[in-house]
């Protein structure tokens, strides 16, 4: 989940180019920041908290050369303190490094260190990663001979970014699980965990696959394995432009993402050709199976609607992490859909790797080059660009239009393509609620308790507005099928507990209705989401905000879903929180 960066520079200019691309993978993590360069010797500054608070005390130079390493932290083993921070040294201050992912077994190995005499200063499992790398180098191997044997002995997954005052002007990257990027420049070359970090520097990017090293000096990156034999690679070039990850007069990321969502189906609906070409590829399967984490899940409930309504094939949904549970049901009849904005989350890439060898697979993936794009048989893209926020928006409804191009092309009733082209206009006018949103936020932001209703096609899209107001206000909110409310949880509606009610025109709605009722004879305030033409639900709510009337249940979640969005961003922002980056979470889930 953290985010580690590497640079080889022409000029003595490291440290600020390091902060400067280290900042742009703050959505990976903040419970930290570290930069450490080298000239005659190592110099590391480092602190807890967010890069505009360790900007305060910062003096660049101190940090003299033109080569260095920069971590921002999301914590796993330690809590955010300074001496838990990266970068971590070695004893003798010659050697040190940054990393991304989990050392399993390092309670062993730090046993072992420790009783070789080795001295620790954190609680990170990083650290020993240094320490073992001095034991070898004190044998008389060099800086990437010594690397390779440490990577032998560490169970779990990383991404390093290595230095030592041994080999001055180079940089070291190994990656095992957790992505790492190459970066090519003029004369000059970067190490990062995603492209979004160098996009200043370059677009020339090389993506490193597992058990790869790569070794960056001021004249050259070569690509290794983890026995030494060097590899070509392909060198990609980034489409996005630096502009498209920066907020651009918004004052926060999530809440430009919501604005471009509009442009993000039109760019995803550019893909129909494509898609088109993955189907024509496909044999007859007897069952289809969507995997995937968090937002893409509820994206996943939508394609398992849409796929037993339009194509006829029954469909699971399964959470990666508890795929390697369920995965005795898979054959070669089986197509198993992955679906993942950053192509690089462990428990998605677990499952892949367990699903190839049973059935056909499928990605459906945001970053070119990514992981999953390499390993699954077949690949979809979806055309949100970057997404800095930490709350998935724009990438949600780019992965919705690409299950909602695949099952309508999959069934061949090619005229719901002519619907599915007006979403975005519709999605624009959902952005025309943003004012009165934002008075509703102002009237629910001391709420403690809310809840999400919603049938059919709504039930994905109540759980996905219940999702954003957890992961960015902290309040408690639960997404349910509206008719399961008096199996249980309609015992704790009362007149403190919002009811939001998503309500399209279509087969369900006045079963949706009746359970408004349901929560208005308990006393819930109840914000509706239908059309404009309902003045039923308009009379039975608090607060109603409407849609056109053709916007049926099955095209609803795409501009049904903005409201909900919007309204998480303006309660976090009235609580006083960051909604870019809310607490315990990062955007890209490397660890399992």
């Amino acid at each position: 989940m953290c985010g580690i960066v590497g640079c080889v520079l022409k000029d003595d200019e490291a440290a600020p180019v390091l902060l400067e691309c280290v900042g742009k993978l703050e959505y990976r993590g903040y419970d930290s920041v570290g930069i450490a360069t080298s000239a005659s010797d190592i110099k590391i500054i480092k602190d807890q908290g967010k890069i505009d608070k360790y900007k305060e005390n910062l003096d660049l130079k101190e940090l003299p050369g033109k080569s260095g390493i920069a971590h921002v932290r999301w914590a796993t083993h330690g809590s955010p303190t300074k001496e838990n921070a990266h970068p971590h040294t070695d004893c003798k201050n010659r050697i040190a490094v940054v990393h991304n992912g989990i050392i399993e077994n390092f309670k062993e190995l730090k046993t072992e260190l420790l009783n070789s005499g080795h001295k620790f200063t954190s609680q990170t499992d990083t650290e020993i990663i240094p320490h073992l790398i001095e034991e070898y180098m004190d044998e008389g191997q060099d800086l990437e001979g010594a690397i390779r044997s440490v990577t032998r002995r560490l169970i779990g997954s990383y991404a390093l970014a290595v230095m030592s005052t041994d080999e001055p002007g180079k940089i070291i990257g190994v990656r095992k699980e957790s992505p790492l990027i190459v970066g090519l420049g003029e004369d000059e070359y970067f190490l990062a965990s995603d492209v979004p970090a160098v996009l200043n520097h370059t677009n020339q990017v090389i993506y490193l696959d597992n058990k790869e090293m790569a070794i960056l000096d001021g004249n050259d990156v070569i690509i290794k394995n983890l026995d030494g034999d060097v590899i070509s690679k392909e060198v990609h070039t980034i489409e996005w432009t630096p502009d498209m990850a920066e907020k651009t007069g918004y004052n926060h990321f999530m809440l430009k993402e919501i604005h471009e969502q509009p442009d993000a189906v039109k760019n995803t609906l550019m893909e129909e050709k494509e898609i088109r070409n993955v189907i024509e590829k496909f044999p007859k399967f007897s069952k289809i199976c969507f995997v995937a984490c968090g937002t893409s899940y509820h994206a996943s409930l939508v394609g398992k609607y849409l796929f037993e309504t339009l194509v006829g094939i029954p469909t699971d949904v399964i959470l990666a992490s508890e795929f390697e549970y369920t995965s005795g049901a898979l054959d070669k009849d089986t197509l198993v859909i992955f679906i993942s904005q950053s192509g690089e989350t462990a428990d998605t890439l677990k499952a892949l790797k367990i699903a190839n060898r049973k059935s056909h697979t499928l990605a459906i993936v945001n970053v070119v080059g990514s992981t999953a794009t390499r390993e699954a048989e077949h690949v979809i893209f979806t055309r949100a660009g970057p997404e800095i926020g930490v709350a998935a928006t724009k990438t949600y409804v780019s992965q919705l239009t690409a299950i909602y191009l695949m099952a309508i092309l999959m069934s061949g009733k090619e005229e719901l393509l002519q619907t599915l082209e007006k979403m975005p206009d519709y999605m624009e006018e959902a952005l025309k609620s943003e004012e009165q949103i934002k008075e509703i936020a102002g009237k629910y932001k001391d709420t403690t308790d809310f809840f999400f209703i919603g049938r059919g096609f709504s039930y994905p899209t109540a759980m996905e507005g219940a999702l954003k107001l957890k992961e960015i206000t902290y309040i408690h909110g639960e997404g349910y099928a509206a008719g399961e409310l008096k199996h249980g949880p309609l015992a704790l509606i009362d007149e403190e507990v919002p009811v939001v009610a998503v309500t399209p025109p279509g087969s369900s709605h006045d079963k949706t209705l009746s359970n408004v009722e349901e929560v208005k004879a308990r006393f819930a305030h109840v914000i509706a989401l239908g059309s404009h033409d309902d003045d039923v639900l308009k009379s039975d709510s608090d607060e109603f905000i409407g849609f056109p009337d053709e916007i049926n249940e099955m095209f609803s979640p795409l501009p049904y879903v903005i409201p909900m969005q919007l309204l998480s961003y303006y309660i976090s922002v009235e609580r006083g929180l960051d909604p870019d980056k809310p607490k315990n979470l990062a955007k890209c889930v490397t660890v399992e």
